[in-house]
C-alpha cells in the first residue's frame, strides 16, 4: 500500500477578513509549522514558521499575492508521536528553524547562510487571485470541526492517554481523559481551544523526549536522512530529514519497540554517506511509502539502507561520520 503524504491543494475562496491575502487551513488531526515562499524573478521571499492547530486557519501572508509563484511547505509538531508528517511537494526552498525570514536570489547557491535546510515546497495555484484560502488535508478527509476532535484525541494519545480511534466522532474514553487532562492542568472555566491545544503540545514534548530514534550529522556537509522500518510484518520507508553539519534531528518520537531501524544518508548531489543491504523504496520528494516490492513499478527508487540495532532499546541515536555509520 502507498502512502505519500503531499500538499492537498484542495483551495477555495472562503470568507476571510479584508486584509487577509493567504490564509491556511488545517483540516488535520496535527498541529501544523507551514511555511510559504513568494517567488518574483530574481527574487525570493520565504517566512515561517506559522502554527495551525487542527480545524483552524491562520493569516500566512498579509500582502496581496501579486508575486509570480507562490510555494508552500508544512510539518507536523514534534509532539506528535510516530514519524513525522509533512505536505509539500518537489520544490527546494531554503527555510530555517524558528521563526524566520529569507531574502535570497532564485539562482543563487542553494541554503549557504548559517543555519538554513532546504524543504520541498509544492507549489500553489492561487489562480491569479489577491485573495485565496486553502487547505491541509488528510485521508480520510475531515471537517474544521471533525479535524479540532481528531486533533484533541491525537495530542491525548500523545500524552498516554486511551482514547477512541482518531476520527472526527465523539466517544467516551476521549471524554474522560479530556476531562482527566482538564484538570490535571487546573484550567480556568473560561478556558477555550487556545489553551487546550497549548497545554497539550507542550505536555506532549515532555513526554516524548527520551524516546524514539535521531539522526545526528558529524559530517561537514548537509544531509538527507530516511528511515525503514519493518511494521506489523510490512517493510514501511520514510523521508527526507535534513541534518545540518554538527546537528540532530529526531525522526521518531515515540519508545522504539523494533530490532533495527534502517538509515540511509545521502550528500545534497545524492551521493550516499550511510547506505547498507536492507532494500527500501524512496523518493526525491517527502514520502512515506509502505511496502519495498517492484519499487521501479510503482514510481520509486530502491535504495539499500544500513542497519542500527535496536532491539530492547526505547531511544537511540545514529551518528553518521563522514565514513558512514559509527558503530
Amino acid at each position: 500500500m502507498r502512502r505519500v503524504f503531499l500538499l492537498a491543494v484542495l483551495a477555495c475562496v472562503l470568507a476571510t477578513p479584508a486584509e487577509a491575502a493567504l490564509s491556511l487551513c488545517n483540516r488535520t488531526s496535527y498541529i501544523l509549522y507551514a511555511a510559504t515562499s513568494a517567488i518574483q524573478s530574481p527574487r525570493s521571499q520565504t517566512q515561517g514558521w506559522t502554527r495551525i492547530t487542527p480545524g483552524e486557519c491562520q493569516l500566512a501572508r498579509k500582502e496581496p499575492l501579486t508575486a509570480e509563484t507562490y510555494l508552500v511547505h508544512a510539518r507536523s509538531s514534534i509532539a506528535h508521536s510516530g514519524p513525522a508528517r509533512a505536505w509539500g511537494g518537489a520544490f527546494p526552498v531554503c527555510v530555517k528553524d524558528g521563526d524566520f525570514t529569507i531574502a535570497k536570489g532564485v539562482t543563487s547557491p542553494t541554503c549557504t547562510a548559517d543555519g538554513t535546510f532546504s524543504l520541498p515546497f509544492a507549489p500553489l495555484d492561487n489562480r491569479g487571485k489577491s485573495v485565496w484560502t486553502m487547505n491541509f488535508d488528510e485521508q480520510p478527509g475531515l471537517s474544521p470541526s471533525q479535524a479540532q476532535l481528531a486533533g484533541v484525541k491525537r495530542l491525548l494519545a500523545d500524552n498516554g492517554y486511551k482514547t477512541g480511534r482518531m476520527d472526527g466522532k465523539p466517544d467516551k474514553a476521549t471524554g474522560v481523559a479530556l476531562t482527566d487532562f482538564r484538570k490535571r492542568m487546573k484550567f480556568a472555566a473560561t478556558a477555550g481551544n487556545t489553551e487546550l491545544f497549548d497545554a497539550l503540545e507542550r505536555e506532549a514534548r515532555k513526554k516524548i523526549a527520551p524516546a524514539g530514534f535521531t539522526a545526528c550529522n558529524e559530517t561537514r556537509e548537509m544531509l538527507l536522512v530516511a528511515l525503514g522500518t519493518v511494521e506489523g510484518g510490512k517493510p514501511v520507508s520514510r523521508g527526507w530529514w535534513t541534518v545540518q553539519p554538527g546537528a540532530c534531528a529526531k525522526a521518531i518520537t515515540t519508545p522504539l519497540s523494533s530490532d533495527a531501524v534502517y538509515l540511509l544518508a545521502l550528500r545534497k548531489n545524492g551521493s550516499a554517506v550511510a547506505q547498507g543491504a536492507k532494500r527500501f523504496c524512496t523518493t526525491s520528494a517527502a514520502f512515506e511509502i509502505r511496502g519495498a516490492e517492484n519499487c521501479s513499478g510503482r514510481g520509486f527508487t530502491e535504495a539499500g539502507f544500513a542497519a542500527t540495532p535496536t532491539k530492547g532499546v526505547s531511544g537511540t541515536i545514529a551518528h553518521i561520520g563522514p565514513a558512514g555509520l559509527k558503530r
